[in-house]
Formats: structure tokens, C-alpha cells, sequence
């Protein structure tokens, strides 16, 4: 493991700048260009060499893109890649054509082509944009970036930071990408879990910040399989939506937060430390702390903190309706290594779970290995559906659901806030439920992506 720095010495690094975050409300301006290159970056700290990574514009995270709620994203997808592929905007509720999974929603750009994207954005909220083509691979070496959709109203803050999470496997000698992307180990067991940890693509991030400050915090997990646990230090705070969707009321941050990849939190946090002092989002790993993000306290901002935040305007159609109506569905995920599965549905063949090995694939819905050319389910647009998902495995499952968000459903028929990836743990059974209101074919896969590509893989039909 590359030495991972604690809280006294985050903020310290030598040779780290400070990346200030963006002022409140202040637009990035429009790159109507999203050009894939490969290129090298010091994602590492200055005593080790440049890693090669695939990249957005040439960096780590890629650019910040940023649009009004109710705007248009427009952007030439370019691919300088040695591989095809697509660009998908995670949690967006766009058209189908837009959603970028190859082979279902369009066909992957292959080297030297290119691809224009085109859509409105309906939600504000913190999204993010990723490659979904060989997406164990490609989000591995950095295809990834923020998508932030501005309220009409934005909340009373001081500073707007969004911070990328990510983790990178990397070799010890030479710091670079471990080459292997389609371990059997990775795609049998948790997934591919990084050895270095990084906030938006700096090994130790740090931004300066005023006692009384407060600060929306975007988090955005990038990572291929990690699940960062966090906590504040030295702040208060409260979490604002999830997976871009407002909670109704703010919910006050206590004890740990979870978030699963794809996932993403919005909090609004007062720094509470005092000048001269440190506050940290903090990440829990064998139940130690370590910083994830450090900000020095400079300064008072002023003598007294605000008042608990207003709840963010919520997004159109956020309501789950009709469940006693809706058509039942379920999906069963079995397989990986220590699972029960012994035999699944293969290229059409059954195959015991040690073809399937031989095969590298490792997991299947329903007794069924990966995508298919007839969907999970066909529903009718504005149906209401409910599917139970039982995760009869031995990992933990990050579920995302394209193009369209859900609500859990306990067993009283109370109903959790709207998602886009729900995270599942070992044994655990959950009901979602959501509303087909979007025309098209939406994927709904494990976001650990080597499960993906190794098994994790359906979509479902929304016709008119």
C-alpha cells in the first residue's frame, strides 16, 4: 500500500497545492469539446514519477461541467482512446439516445471518431459523467468527471466544492496502472480496490477555509468497487440530498456516512474549528481515521454560524405512486466467490459455475450471466414497478438503475429517498420501486464494474 497520510499531516503535504474550490454559483465556462487522450499525470506525490492515465481534457478528474437546471449539456465526445468508447451521465433522466451504454443506447465511437451529446437536464443536483464501454477498465484509468446542475434557487452558502473520490490499483515500482483489468480475483471477489486514495486526483487535497464558513460539500464516488465510509471533523453539518435528489428535510450528519460507487451526497457543513485549526471529511479504514480532504482554518468568517438550513427545491416527479398497482418483479444476485451458485444461464448454454469460471464470468441475475437480448422486463411508460432485489452473495452490490430513480420499500410500505444506486451488503433483500417514465432501454447493473462485466448485467424496456 502506497502510505496513506493521517489528519495531522494531509493539510502539511509538501509539494501539494492548494486547489480552491469554485465561488458560489460561479459557472465553469462551456467546453463544448470532451476530447479522451491518454496522458500522464502526478496523480502521485512529486517524489514519484507521472502515472499514465486515460483522461477528459487531459486531466483528473475531468473538467467540472456545469449547467443551470433546466439547461443543455452539448458536447463532442472525441475519442483519442486506443479502445471505443461512450461517455454516460450518471443519474441524468435524459432521452434514451443520450444515456451512452454501448451496445444498448448506441454504438461504442471507435478510435478517432467522435459522437455529439445533446440533452436537457430536468434535475439540479451533483451528477457525473463516465465511460461505459469496458467501464471496469476505463473508469479504472480515469474516465470520469462531475456533472453539476445548478437550483433556480441555490441555498445560502459560502463556498460550492465538489470533490471526486476515487481510489487507483497501482504497481509499487514505478507508480503505474496495474495492467490487469480482468483479474479473476477482482471480478470474483469485492472487485478492483485500489492501494492509493485520491480527492480529485490529489493525494492530499486542501483548501483554506474561515471558522463560521459554510461550505456545500459535493461528494461523488468515481471508484470501480470502493465503499468510502466518511465522517466530519471539526464541522457540522447536514446531509442535503442523495444521488442528486433533495431530501425533504435535512438530515444532521452523525456518526458515519456510507457511500457506494456511483454514489453521490450532498451536504451542507459549518466549519466549527477554530483559526489556526483544521476541519477534515474524513475516511474510516480499519476503524482508523484518515483525511480525505483537509481544510486548514484561516481566519473568521464572521462572529456568529447561520441558522439550520432550508431544505434544496425538490426536483419535478419525484413522487413513487401507484404501488398497489405496480408490477412485481425481482432480481436475484448470486454467484462470486464462497456463493452458492453452481450452475447459470451462459451464451444461451447452461453452464456450471466452473465453465463459467473459465469464462471469467462470475455472477449472475436470475440465473442468468450478464446482458441479454430480451430485457428484465418490458413495462408500459408511467407504470409504477417494484422489484426485489436479493443479494444472495458473499460481497457487497452497488445497483444503478439508468435513466430513471427509485424509492426503497420497507415492509410497513414506507419508502426511502430517491436514488439512483442502491447499495446492498451481503444477504441483505431490499424492494425499490419507481416510476417508467422515461421511454427507452435503461441498464441496471452492479456499479462494483468488474461485477458488471463479469456477470452483473440487465436492462429494462419502457415502451410507450
Amino acid at each position: 500500500m502506497f502510505s496513506r497520510r493521517g489528519f495531522l499531516t494531509a493539510a502539511g503535504a509538501a509539494g501539494v497545492l492548494a486547489q480552491l474550490p469554485v465561488r458560489a454559483n460561479a459557472l465553469e465556462p462551456d467546453l463544448m469539446e470532451l476530447h479522451a487522450t491518454v496522458k500522464a499525470v502526478q496523480l502521485l506525490p512529486p517524489d514519484y514519477p507521472k502515472t499514465e492515465i486515460w483522461s477528459y481534457a487531459g486531466g483528473t478528474p475531468g473538467p467540472e461541467i456545469r449547467v443551470p437546471q433546466g439547461g443543455r449539456v452539448q458536447r463532442r465526445f472525441v475519442n483519442g482512446l486506443p479502445q471505443a468508447s461512450t461517455v454516460h451521465w450518471h443519474g441524468i433522466r435524459a432521452v434514451n439516445s443520450m444515456d451512452g451504454v454501448a451496445g444498448l443506447t448506441q454504438a461504442p465511437v471507435p478510435p478517432g471518431g467522435s459522437f455529439d451529446y445533446d440533452f436537457t437536464v430536468r434535475d439540479a443536483g451533483t451528477f457525473w459523467y463516465h465511460a461505459h464501454n469496458r467501464s471496469a477498465e476505463q473508469v479504472a484509468r480515469g474516465l470520469h468527471g462531475p456533472l453539476i446542475v445548478d437550483e433556480k434557487a441555490p441555498p445560502d452558502i459560502d463556498w460550492d466544492v465538489t470533490l471526486v473520490l476515487d481510489d487507483w490499483l497501482l504497481e509499487p515500482d514505478g507508480g503505474q496502472l496495474y495492467p490487469d483489468f480482468e483479474t479473476r480475483h477482482d471480478r470474483s471477489h469485492a472487485g478492483r480496490l485500489g492501494n492509493f486514495i485520491s480527492t480529485n486526483g490529489q493525494s492530499a487535497w486542501t483548501s483554506t477555509v474561515k471558522r463560521h464558513e459554510r461550505l456545500r460539500l459535493r461528494l461523488i464516488n468515481a471508484s470501480n468497487a470502493r465503499i468510502f465510509i466518511l465522517a466530519l471533523v471539526n464541522f457540522e453539518g447536514w446531509v442535503m440530498a442523495l444521488d442528486g435528489m433533495p431530501l425533504p428535510a435535512p438530515k444532521t450528519v452523525s456518526g458515519d456516512l456510507l457511500l457506494g460507487p456511483g454514489q453521490r451526497a450532498d451536504l451542507l457543513v459549518d466549519v466549527t474549528a477554530g483559526d489556526g485549526e483544521e476541519a477534515f471529511l474524513a475516511r474510516i479504514d480499519d476503524n482508523q481515521g484518515y483525511a480525505q480532504a483537509a481544510f486548514p482554518v484561516r481566519g473568521v468568517s464572521s462572529s456568529a454560524r447561520r441558522g439550520s438550513p432550508a431544505p434544496l427545491p425538490p426536483n419535478p416527479a419525484m413522487e413513487v405512486t401507484g404501488l398497489e398497482t405496480a408490477e412485481h418483479l425481482r432480481l436475484d444476485m448470486a454467484g462470486g466467490a464462497m456463493g452458492a451458485l453452481r450452475s447459470a444461464v451462459l451464451d444461451g448454454q447452461q453452464a456450471s459455475f466452473r465453465q463459467m469460471a473459465e469464462a471469467n464470468q462470475f455472477w449472475a441475475f436470475n440465473g442468468t450471466v450478464g446482458m441479454t437480448q430480451t430485457p428484465l422486463a418490458t413495462v408500459a411508460r408511467g407504470e409504477t414497478v417494484r422489484v426485489k432485489v436479493s443479494n444472495d452473495t458473499a460481497f457487497p452490490h452497488a445497483m444503478h438503475l439508468h435513466g430513471m430513480h427509485f424509492r426503497t420499500v420497507d415492509a410497513d410500505g414506507s419508502m426511502g429517498h430517491l436514488r439512483d444506486t442502491l447499495l446492498s451488503f451481503a444477504g441483505e433483500s431490499h424492494e425499490i420501486a419507481f416510476v417508467a417514465d422515461n421511454l427507452g432501454d435503461w441498464a441496471f447493473h452492479c456499479h462494483m464494474l468488474s461485477h458488471a462485466a463479469s456477470g452483473m448485467m440487465t436492462w429494462i424496456r419502457v415502451q410507450a
